[in-house]
């Protein structure tokens, strides 16, 4: 295609996104009157796209550098929605920010994606750390949060990797007592509780993603943090493994969480006796554990599928919580390095190499359980300064050293564009 026919594109196309969010807003108006209580979330929910994005910043660069394939990347890439982090801030900073996002989303009458990101020691002191000074600051937080909320529409992801990574997953000595691993699922319940209490919210409780924890030990840490008290759950949040993977994953939990609360009187509290990713072979119906496997080989999950029809049966869709996936980096799935390239962890979630955008976020996923896939991490924040465990302080994927966690880096965005999965297109 030649440079003039590319800059009428990318010049074209960020003229649509103004013109989108001007007749959103007008249609808006209009709606926002008269929008009626209930779920946040149904298969018809339209999600806010925020004008003034990182992305649609990037494609004005873009243009004025002369990247005109670029530019249309970053514009198209601009017209999709994306969540909105909640980091830090005193409570009356995060009250004024939430509110002033929710009252952009309703006069535009569309329903925005928040994550509230602030719980104590979190991400164990890796690239992502930091959150409140203590539960009671993390709570008055909270309180603020969900005031910032009021009566208007809104998702809220609950504390990414919160729940998968305890403190007492931080390491030997991590939390000998137990006390700060008790706070942390005590504070994720008062979250879940305390912004539900908000009518018109939908509220999905974090659960990691379909190669770290064990089936039935998420199914626990989901309940004990209260997840009964919201909508469901999420998954795959920043990160790149195939969307069926997490659906399967999130079914599997979901039965679970049933059969150990609902199901057989004999199943009550066990959820260790479910089937996991992490399984070989079918398990007789009387709680017997299969044969664990070093990792997640979908060529064996025939096996899972056959323990949960054999042990759960299939209680209806309206007995189980549902849940929601992050597609934003997970169109070409997860990324493996070379055999042998690296002795350490090499850190496949964090920026991993060569990724594509995912599935575009809709509420209508056609998937029972599955009530949206929304992009949860912003394609084109790093992850990290990632070293994939060489001692060294250079990502020896990209040879540089990567932008510090939640950077805007405009490489990465513009690969995943360029990689989408399906092709990137302008959201009308």
């Amino acid at each position: 295609m030649k440079p003039r026919s590319l800059r009428r594109r990318a010049t074209a196309a960020l003229a649509a996104i103004a013109a989108c969010a001007a007749l959103t807003v007008t249609q808006g108006q209009a709606q926002a009157q008269a929008a009626p209580a209930g779920n946040a979330l149904t298969p018809a929910t339209k999600f806010y796209v925020d004008p003034h994005s990182k992305a649609a910043a990037q494609a004005l660069t873009d243009l004025r550098n002369g990247d005109f394939t670029d530019a249309v990347n970053m514009a198209e890439l601009a017209s999709w929605p994306q969540a909105e982090w909640f980091t830090e801030g005193t409570p009356d900073e995060v009250l004024v920010k939430v509110k002033s996002l929710v009252r952009k989303a309703r006069t535009a009458g569309r329903t925005p994606v928040l994550v509230a990101y602030n719980v104590p020691g979190r991400d164990c002191t890796q690239y992502s750390s930091g959150g409140a000074a203590s539960s009671a600051a993390y709570r008055q937080w909270i309180d603020a949060f969900a005031t910032g909320i009021g009566d208007s529409k809104a998702v809220v992801v609950v504390e990414p990797d919160g729940l998968a990574l305890l403190p007492g997953d931080c390491g030997p000595g991590a939390d000998p007592t137990g006390d700060l691993t008790a706070a942390r699922v005590a504070d994720l319940a008062y979250a879940v509780k305390t912004i539900k209490s908000k009518a018109r919210t939908a509220v999905y409780l974090d659960a990691g993603n379909v190669l770290w924890r064990p089936v039935g030990d998420m199914a626990r840490r989901l309940l004990d943090a209260g997840v009964q008290d919201g909508d469901g759950f999420a998954l795959n949040v920043s990160n790149t493994h195939p969307t069926d993977h997490n659906a399967r994953y999130g079914t599997w939990i979901a039965k679970c969480m049933w059969f150990a609360t609902e199901g057989p009187e004999y199943a009550r509290g066990h959820t260790d006796w479910c089937a996991t990713q992490y399984y070989s072979s079918a398990a007789p119906n009387d709680g017997t554990p299969g044969n664990a496997v070093d990792s997640a080989d979908p060529a064996t999950w025939r096996w899972t599928d056959a323990w949960f029809d054999q042990s759960v049966g299939a209680p209806p869709n309206d007995a189980l919580r549902h849940f929601v996936v992050d597609t934003s980096r997970n169109g070409l799935g997860a990324w493996t390095p070379e055999p042998g390239k690296y002795t350490g962890d090499p850190e496949i979630w964090c920026n991993a190499p060569g990724r594509g955008l995912g599935p575009r976020p809709t509420a209508d996923t056609g998937v029972p359980l599955v009530d949206a896939y929304l992009w949860i991490k912003i394609p084109g924040e790093s992850d990290g300064s990632c070293t994939r465990s060489t001692g060294g302080a250079i990502d020896p994927e990209y040879g540089i050293v990567d932008p510090p966690a939640g950077t805007w880096w405009p490489e990465q965005a513009h690969t995943l564009a360029r990689n989408a999965a399906p092709r990137l297109t302008f959201n009308r």
